[in-house]
């Protein structure tokens, strides 16, 4: 069981850009075969950085207008935030300690 969030439109502005903690978001869509291999690496940062960090999912197909605003072209990709801003981007499948790394250099 993960504890990432659901991210929409709707709380996107609450959960991510008014976050004390950093957040990983993770742009991804049903159909994307590359989004499903990412997946469990994410669900894994969601109970590693419990309380340390947001771990949130974006479904770009519900949500584009999020995606709009941050340029998201390829999925999976994912944008680290800090203090509401975007410090950080990988786009594509990579290993858990590239993830491991970027979110560690937030906190």
């Amino acid at each position: 069981m993960s504890s990432e969030i659901t991210l929409t439109e709707a709380n996107f502005d609450t959960e991510v850009l008014q976050s004390k903690l950093p957040v990983l978001v993770d742009f991804w869509a049903e159909w994307c075969g590359p989004c499903r291999m990412i997946t469990p690496l994410v669900n894994e940062l969601s109970l590693e950085y419990k309380d340390k960090a947001v771990i949130g999912k974006l479904n770009v197909d519900e949500n584009s207008e999020v995606s709009t605003t941050y340029g998201i072209r390829n999925i999976p990709t994912i944008l680290f935030f800090k203090n509401g801003q975007v410090v950080d981007k990988q786009v594509g499948v990579v290993p858990k300690s590239v993830l491991v790394s970027k979110l560690d250099s937030l906190m």
